[in-house]
């Protein structure tokens, strides 16, 4: 797994030209510290901040926040092998189904659909 930042907003921020105050006014904070913590990764943004980020900058919440994705990603693969292999004494068609996905979100072979 190639190492990525836990969030790229400060980029982002960067590149738009704002400063973090215009930030934390775009994102209804009273001031730019909550920016600040985000960009310095001291703080995490509610789900409701993170899809602002996406629609501030039209780029999807699991690019803005990569390292994130990619610890979450690797954390539920792990617990997908292990659901799947809890799973292999049983053999009705609901956990074959179970067992399918799971080897499926476990291998990575998910999509998020645009």
């Amino acid at each position: 797994m190639s190492s990525k930042l836990q969030n790229y907003v400060r980029t982002h921020r960067r590149r738009a030209g704002l400063s973090q105050k215009e930030m934390a006014f775009l994102l209804g904070c009273t001031s730019e510290a909550k920016v600040s913590r985000y960009e310095r990764f001291a703080r995490q943004p509610t789900l409701e901040t993170v899809l602002a980020y996406e629609a501030i900058f039209g780029t999807s919440a699991r690019e803005l926040f990569a390292g994130v994705y990619e610890r979450a990603r690797a954390e539920i693969q792990d617990r997908a092998r292990t659901l799947s292999r809890n799973l292999e004494s049983e053999s009705d068609p609901i956990a074959v189904r179970k067992r399918e996905f799971l080897q499926t979100v476990a291998s990575s072979k998910l999509t998020i659909s645009k």
